[in-house]
């Protein structure tokens, strides 16, 4: 009998699936049966000009007929199908890095190229979930030596597009993470610029928390540039604020983050990796990276906080980076909005100069800013904060701010969102404790970062002498939905802040 061709007809489903390519077969399409395919398998759909490999779920409704397929959006968007266009589905090709990938597991020793062919088929779309889970666990704790971290984080760096500046030096920063509110790079790449040094600054969106940096500078202006766009915005202004994702700067990186925030896995050598391939590949030569240490932050103390900035520092100088690791008060979140629209209000009230900012989100911008200059050798050891309060204090910083927001397209105020909630305190005490992950979660659960509105306002701090009835912050939300989840969270969770 005539084995009939694997061809069949798009239709459009509807189906989000975040980043993940996935194709739908009716159970019995004759694709199915010719080919053996049963869920979950892995196989390569391809157009007459492109392909790209996704997990198959097979359908037993009438939402397909035999003859047709269907792509998570995602999928399709790749494909740049229409409705109707036909395509051709065929078995996935041997994946020979598994074969390090395996050696891996058995906790042997990878060099550079074993790494490479790994993450060329992760960026290929070759690897499942399941390989990537693999992969990063195979990689935890401490199964992986320094120069192994840093044959990764060249491996990360090339898989991708590169970045060149024609620049002495390129200026950059990142944070580890895991302290709500902590929006400080807006107010470093401003106060950088306005003294005449280059920063592109390109961030991440939210994956777990309330908001990125990307999802905070959206607000403010237009954040998915492509690389061509950057230099423009970089010639002219000398720094920028997007998102890195639509840069594809270690978009080996981007998919393995993923992975790791959803096994919750923070491997010290794939953190190492992400962060510096990122800077590398930005084309930055200079990076300061803000390492927040604290009870509920991801650094939790000290003495791996050292280890990590050592071997920040080495992997940094092996990939060509000029890296330092400032170690910093992850106790609490960071000024007083949590939440993109809330955050940007922050971030303007300091560049503006307003008597309510927060103080220390500008104290550790200016500290972080300062630190960075000096790392340039443009400003004498000492000198760092100082010359950074002066650029913020003169306006300087802000004429810069708005200026680079207007080269990537506009300045937009923020707008705060129209249902709230105030949260009192019930006893009289001193505030003794903020949870960072709950008070997170419960942003989240307003809506943030989806809702750019939602969020939390902070009233207090650590520290403060509470009164009974006092308020203690805002829960934010622009639908009433999500007012409802967030209270409901908050009903059983009562520890968010400790009053004693």
């Amino acid at each position: 009998m005539k084995k009939e061709p694997s061809i069949l007809r798009y239709k459009h489903l509807g189906v989000l699936t975040q980043y993940a390519n996935v194709v739908f077969l009716k159970n019995d399409s004759h694709v199915c049966i010719s080919e053996g395919f049963t869920a979950l398998t892995r196989i390569r759909v391809s157009t007459k000009n492109t392909s790209i490999v996704a997990s198959l779920n097979v359908v037993t409704s009438n939402i397909l007929l035999p003859d047709e397929i269907g792509l998570s959006d995602t999928a399709a968007e790749k494909l740049s199908i229409s409705e109707g266009d036909t395509l051709s589905v065929s078995h996935l090709e041997t994946i020979n890095s598994l074969d390090h990938l395996r050696s891996k597991i058995y906790n042997h020793t990878l060099d550079y190229n074993a790494y490479q062919e790994i993450i060329n088929d992760v960026v290929k779309g070759d690897y499942s979930n399941i390989h990537l889970s693999a992969f990063i666990t195979a990689c935890a704790g401490d199964r992986m030596d320094i120069n192994e971290i840093a044959d990764l984080t060249k491996a990360m760096i090339v898989s991708g597009v590169q970045m060149k500046w024609n620049k002495e030096m390129v200026m950059d920063k990142h944070c580890i993470g895991g302290l709500p509110g902590n929006r400080t790079t807006p107010l470093i790449v401003a106060i950088i610029t306005a003294f005449g040094l280059t920063m592109p600054k390109t961030s991440s969106r939210a994956i777990t928390s309330s908001a990125g940096t990307a999802d905070t500078m959206e607000v403010l202006t237009d954040v998915s540039l492509s690389p061509e766009q950057i230099k423009k915005v970089v010639e002219k202004e000398g720094g920028c604020f997007v998102w890195g994702d639509a840069a594809r700067l270690s978009p080996a990186d981007d998919i393995l983050i993923k992975i790791e925030k959803a096994l919750d896995i923070d491997s010290e050598g794939q953190l190492i990796a992400s962060v510096l391939s990122k800077k590398a590949a930005a084309g930055s030569t200079h990076v300061i990276i803000d390492m927040p240490i604290g009870e509920t932050a991801k650094v939790r103390n000290r003495k791996k906080a050292e280890q990590l900035k050592t071997h920040i520092e080495v992997v940094g100088k092996e990939v060509g980076l000029n890296t330092k690791v400032i170690i910093t008060d992850g106790s609490q979140p960071i000024g007083n909005g949590i939440g993109p629209v809330l955050e940007a209000i922050d971030v303007l009230s300091i560049l503006r100069r307003e008597p309510n900012a927060p103080f220390d989100l500008r104290e550790r911008a200016l500290l972080l800013a300062g630190a960075l200059l000096e790392l340039s050798g443009k400003v004498t050891a000492g000198d760092g904060v100082k010359t950074a309060n002066d650029l913020l204090e003169s306006g300087k910083a802000y004429t810069k701010f708005k200026a680079i927001c207007m080269a990537q397209g506009r300045f937009t105020e923020p707008i705060i969102a129209p249902f709230f909630h105030e949260v009192h305190s019930e006893n009289n005490g001193t505030l003794i404790r903020i949870d960072n992950r709950k008070i997170a979660k419960l942003a989240k659960l307003s809506g943030a970062p989806e809702f750019k509105a939602a969020g939390i306002l902070l009233h207090v701090h650590l520290g403060n002498t509470i009164s009974k009835g006092q308020l203690l912050y805002t829960i934010y939300t622009q639908a009433e939905g999500e007012l409802k989840y967030a209270l409901d969270y908050l009903k059983m969770h009562t520890d968010i802040m400790t009053i004693i």
